[in-house]
């Protein structure tokens, strides 16, 4: 069958940007990010699409990827997502080719959008107008005054409901960084985040310290790779406190694993990992039929759309560095008000597009 909007071309560029500061979490440290960025032309129209991973992701991109889709009909997006995941194959399709494929999908679907003149939403099927976010940052490195001013920041001008902050580098300083941190926000909400720092019995220890000062949320206290110690740790904690993890699934299999072991009460899944939003709708669905609540994390701008289309969707991760980086380099970059994220319904697509002259001083030599 001959295609109706055959691609014409895909392109993928790389941007390294410094962060405001240097920032730490419980298990790394970092100054700088790297944002790979996809644009699929078909029909006279252009879909953008992105990740956050390292350059490497670009080249695989357009070495293994684009050629695979060249001439492809860009309203068939379920078999360019399977003719992706073939390709791939005998490289891993976890990692680095879960997030090129991610890129991908997403431009493919806000192509898609454009060349129907609709928001991403429309399209999906609305769900809700309007998603709830979270202020996500609180880095370990960050002395007391800092942090205070981070958290209270999202509540006072953007009207946050939670806040999270990072912990785990300073595991004995932890406590008294919440305990601040509570006395500065009232009634807030607290969500904390080990990114995998701990093991399951310093875990629960733990937990049992925060849920004296109101955390209600404990993110990652072991790896995510290791179900059985998340299991151990939620089947222990103090009754009021969550257990959440899943923002490094790469597949429908990892985000069924999870779901399946009974670690988590929410899940996390990230659109820019998760094999995009073919996947994260995917994903919505095996949440909803585990009955368990889905959280989107971190690039708020590029969830938003789908966020909107999710049966069980709980909110999404206001990400500070991603924030930060959607209002410099993207066109239609969503900010919170009141606590919330809304579509600008008049622009097609998922609402973005690309700064190319202020992304230029970013961009990351492409390999030969």
């Amino acid at each position: 069958m001959k295609a109706e909007a055959p691609i014409a071309q895909l392109t993928a560029a790389a941007y390294h940007i410094p962060t405001e500061t240097p920032e730490a979490d419980g298990t790394f440290e970092w100054d700088a990010t790297t944002l790979v960025v996809v644009h699929v032309q078909a029909a006279g129209k252009t879909g953008l699409g992105y990740t956050y991973n390292a350059g490497a992701t670009a080249e695989l991109i357009r070495t293994v990827l684009a050629p695979v889709l060249m001439h492809a009909d860009a309203f068939d997006i379920p078999s360019a997502h399977r003719a992706m995941q073939r390709s791939v194959r005998n490289i891993g399709r976890s990692g680095v080719a879960a997030t090129a494929i991610a890129a991908i999908d997403v431009a493919l679907w806000d192509l898609k959008a454009k060349l129907l003149d609709l928001p991403l939403a429309t399209l999906l099927g609305v769900v809700r107008r309007q998603v709830p976010v979270y202020g996500s940052g609180g880095f370990t490195n960050y002395d007391e005054s800092r942090l205070l001013s981070q958290l209270a920041s999202w509540v006072e001008d953007e009207g946050c409901r939670w806040v999270k902050m990072k912990v785990g580098q300073h595991p004995v300083e932890d406590p008294m960084r919440i305990q601040a941190a509570r006395t500065a926000l009232g009634r807030v909400p607290l969500f904390v985040d080990a990114n995998g720092a701990f093991e399951p019995g310093d875990a629960i220890r733990f937990a049992t310290a925060c849920r004296s000062n109101g955390v209600t949320w404990l993110e990652e206290p072991v790896s995510s790779d290791d179900l059985k110690g998340l299991r151990h740790v939620r089947q222990r904690i103090p009754r009021g406190i969550e257990v959440a993890a899943g923002e490094y699934s790469y597949s429908l299999d990892d985000v069924e694993r999870m779901l399946e072991s009974g670690a988590v009460d929410v899940q996390q899944v990230d659109a820019t990992r998760c094999l995009g939003v073919t996947g994260f709708l995917a994903a919505g669905s095996l949440c909803e039929a585990h009955h368990t609540d889905l959280s989107g994390h971190c690039a708020p701008s590029l969830h938003l759309h789908a966020a909107c289309a999710v049966p069980r969707l709980r909110h999404l991760e206001y990400f500070f560095d991603h924030v930060r980086i959607e209002q410099m380099l993207f066109d239609g970059a969503a900010r919170a008000r009141d606590g919330l994220l809304e579509p600008d319904w008049a622009r097609p697509g998922i609402g973005l597009e690309l700064k190319e002259a202020d992304a230029r001083q970013y961009l990351m030599a492409v390999s030969s």
